[in-house]
């Protein structure tokens, strides 16, 4: 796959560097990168095109980090985040991190929606569906079921 870059993505949030994300070697914490692509989906599902109904949350099922690039205090990265697949109640995003304009590091991450009661997953409603179509990248299977 090639590399993205942020004009790839439709939907894209920033997060400010702090003093204290960064490591004895003087960039930030590659632990630190799962926080930003954190922020991504947040803004993405709860604050943006696709909050959880009521009774229901998104759990974080699996992330897979690759990094290209250090990071480095002060500024701010900016997060790229879109939807690769949609499945009968899971979410497969592709995110990338971009600090000064150049690619950081990239990530694939899966969601599912949990029913609160039952701890269980849950199919996502039709309308998150296709509010979450609207933002698919990359590929033509995007939606199982």
């Amino acid at each position: 796959m090639t590399e993205p870059t942020l004009d790839d993505f439709a939907f894209k949030t920033r997060d400010k560097l702090r003093y204290g994300d960064t490591d004895r070697l003087g960039h930030v914490n590659n632990a630190v990168f799962s926080t930003f692509f954190e922020t991504g989906r947040v803004e993405l599902l709860h604050v943006g095109e696709a909050p959880p109904p009521p009774g229901t949350a998104f759990v974080l099922a699996r992330i897979a980090i690759d990094y290209r690039r250090e990071v480095n205090w002060p500024g701010e990265v900016v997060i790229g985040t879109g939807v690769e697949k949609i499945g009968r109640s899971s979410i497969r995003l592709r995110q990338a991190l971009f600090y000064n304009e150049r690619l950081c590091a990239i990530a694939e991450t899966v969601i599912v929606l949990m029913d609160e009661a039952s701890r269980r997953s849950t199919p996502l409603p039709d309308e998150m569906r296709e509010r979450l179509s609207a933002l698919v990248i990359g590929t033509d299977d995007t939606t199982d079921g």
